[in-house]
């Protein structure tokens, strides 16, 4: 007596380059930019590397596709409100989409060519707008657009690998007391007064003060109300 034998094997995903670069930011959070190969995204989805190419141009265009992936999770807020306010959510949303992938960072410094995905330039065409809401010229949005996004990048940068501890919830970080003892000497007195500060400094509200200033220097170096129409 014979029997048919029935496959149990789930067929295999098919690969598109949205699964290609799926894989590719699962292992930039995970191991870092420099471990994003072309021959390591193959073993992530189970092809051959030469299988990448039909859905990449190559590690270039993959790297690209990674930015384009992680400024698409942008969520706009409301523009109902005034310039400040949505300013100010527009920032911290920013800040939500770069803590969710630190590593990305890296690789926004290591691009040699500007960004042309439509998509993914949604939020920057939001922020342009928003700072334009407040009256500048087009030079002045741009200075504006490029220190308000080397405060958020800094930040999340800085609090990504904070240098005296994680504040109250790291478990891990050395006492301020015992950071004070090893610098030895007295000769950092002020250094020494500042690290209880520096580490329970809790990330959120530094963030909104810092925030705050930017806000309130622009405001007050354009001669700005909250909502100038």
């Amino acid at each position: 007596m014979s029997s048919t034998r029935e496959s149990t094997a789930r067929p295999r995903e098919r690969l598109t380059r949205e699964r290609v670069i799926g894989a590719a930011l699962r292992i930039m959070d995970d191991e870092g930019v420099e471990a994003v190969t072309m021959r390591r995204v193959a073993r992530e989805v189970g092809v051959e590397a030469m299988s990448l190419y039909n859905h990449v141009a190559d590690k270039e265009d993959l790297l690209d596709g990674v930015c384009a992936r992680v400024m698409a999770d942008f969520r706009f807020p409301e523009e109902e409100g005034d310039w400040v306010e949505t300013t100010r959510h527009g920032a911290s949303e920013w800040r939500r989409v770069l803590k969710s992938h630190p590593n990305v960072l890296a690789l926004f410094a290591e691009r040699h060519k500007p960004m042309t995905d439509v998509e993914a330039l949604m939020p920057m065409e939001f922020a342009l707008r928003t700072i334009g809401r407040a009256g500048m010229s087009e030079r002045e949005a741009v200075q504006v657009f490029n220190v308000m996004g080397g405060f958020i990048m800094g930040f999340v940068m800085m609090e990504s690998g904070r240098m005296f501890g994680g504040g109250a919830m790291d478990k891990e970080a050395p006492s301020p007391d015992a950071i004070a003892l090893s610098l030895g000497g007295g000769q950092l007195p002020c250094v020494a007064a500042a690290l209880p500060h520096l580490a329970t400094c809790d990330p959120d509200e530094q963030f909104a003060f810092g925030l705050d200033l930017l806000l309130a220097g622009l405001q007050a170096r354009y001669g700005l109300a909250a909502d100038p129409r």
